[in-house]
């Protein structure tokens, strides 16, 4: 495949218009969290109260999502985003305001942020049921990967930018830039038409909620790899980003987590430019095989960390990760109703996001009961565990790209 073919969806314009308002919101939206930390650290120094704020987005974000990606399938997915776009912009900008007057208290910031975390539920489902309504599924491979590279690449730099803009003009300030991307990818959202749906009568969203469902269970491929991920995203969350800093502060220092960080997202990087280039024929086995790697820097770090190991591990477990993430993606975007898509997304995130809260709270006391490192060592031992089960899958293992292999539901028809 030549290189202008891998920028093909750009073509398409009502992509180019999605993607610019994609690539602006991730850009403020990679700053958010480094500028709501150090607003709330501004008013207290408390930890507990810095948790509260984190969990007032998330907490909401899991409970509406199905709500969401209903909504998002009954109406327009555009308009979804707009409003949404505009809430989230209003949102970051009345934190913004305040922080900066020095009027805000905690339990302000936390009530914005259950309303943001509100909005972002309706978001998300939109946003990823949307692609394959705005290129052929000939592209849909390079639309995605060309999504992940610019949300990998602006998760590399955003947080730089907002530290900047913290300690150069304060979190206020960081957080009305973020609400600003967010305005500017409302205006160019309304740029994007998308094909006329055919409206039938509207069900009760109670049914809308069991269609998802039926998508879901009926999928074999699809519940048994989320079913995976509920396991392996806890896995991820307490063992490797709650248990994983302790490690390292023990052993070679802050600063080479972080380069254990920047090389994991280095392999993402890097293997999005591979993806945009080369098809992938069997997305979920390969993926899956993807996600596998990721128990090497586990094992390091539990066995015996060192940081010259482990930045080498990471970036091969990120090239890993990339690899599923983006075959994912194509593979539900192209076996799943157009029509189901939002819902069935909406049961995948709903699955994806439990698990992390739970990792986070429950891995911090199995370290200081059996030790950081044997939690760590024994958690890549399951998270490989759960890979080969759900590699056991005929389903997983046999999916095929679009036109090779039946699907088990009706694919889609954008």
């Amino acid at each position: 495949m030549r290189l202008p073919e891998a920028f093909a969806p750009l073509r398409e314009r009502q992509f180019a218009w999605f993607y610019g308002a994609r690539l602006i919101s991730t850009a403020g939206s990679t700053m958010a969290p480094i500028a709501l930390t150090f607003a709330v650290l501004a008013i207290t120094d408390s930890a507990g109260a810095l948790g509260l704020v984190l969990a007032a987005r998330t907490l909401p974000m899991v409970v509406f999502l199905l709500l969401g990606g209903v909504v998002s399938d009954r109406f327009s997915r555009t308009a979804v985003m707009r409003v949404a776009n505009l809430l989230s912009a209003a949102t970051q900008a009345l934190v913004a305001v305040l922080v900066i007057t020095g009027v805000a208290e905690i339990w302000m910031i936390v009530v914005i942020e259950v309303l943001n975390g509100t909005v972002s539920a309706f978001t998300m489902p939109a946003m990823e049921g949307v692609i394959p309504q705005l290129v052929p599924r000939a592209h849909l491979q390079q639309a995605n990967a060309m999504l992940s590279f610019s949300r990998s690449g602006l998760t590399v730099i955003g947080p730089s930018v907002a530290a900047l803009l913290v300690v150069g003009a304060g979190p206020g300030w960081a957080l009305a830039v973020d609400s600003l991307t967010w305005l500017v990818a409302a205006v160019l959202i309304q740029r994007v038409r998308l094909p006329q749906r055919e409206h039938h009568e509207s069900p009760s969203m109670l049914r809308e909620l069991r269609e998802g469902w039926d998508v879901f269970r009926g999928n074999t491929w699809l519940w048994v790899v989320v079913a995976g991920f509920a396991v392996m995203n806890g896995i991820h969350a307490g063992a490797w980003f709650t248990l994983g800093p302790v490690i390292a502060k023990r052993s070679f220092g802050p600063g080479g987590w972080g380069l254990v960080l920047s090389a994991e997202s280095l392999g993402v990087l890097l293997m999005t430019l591979v993806v945009m280039k080369v098809r992938i024929r069997r997305p979920l086995l390969g993926g899956m095989l993807g996600m596998l790697t990721f128990c090497v820097p586990l094992l390091i770090l539990g066995l015996d960390p060192h940081v010259v190991a482990l930045v080498c591990a990471s970036f091969v477990a990120g090239a890993g990760i990339e690899v599923f993430s983006i075959g994912w993606s194509v593979t539900m975007q192209e076996n799943i109703d157009e029509s189901l898509l939002s819902r069935a997304y909406s049961y995948d995130a709903l699955g994806s996001f439990v698990a992390i809260p739970v990792g986070q709270i429950v891995f911090g006391p199995l370290g200081a009961a059996f030790g950081h490192r044997p939690v760590i060592v024994a958690s890549a031992v399951v998270y490989g565990v759960v890979v080969l089960l759900v590699l056991s899958s005929r389903s997983v293992r046999n999916m095929r790209r679009a036109g090779a292999v039946a699907p088990e539901h009706a694919r889609s028809t954008a």
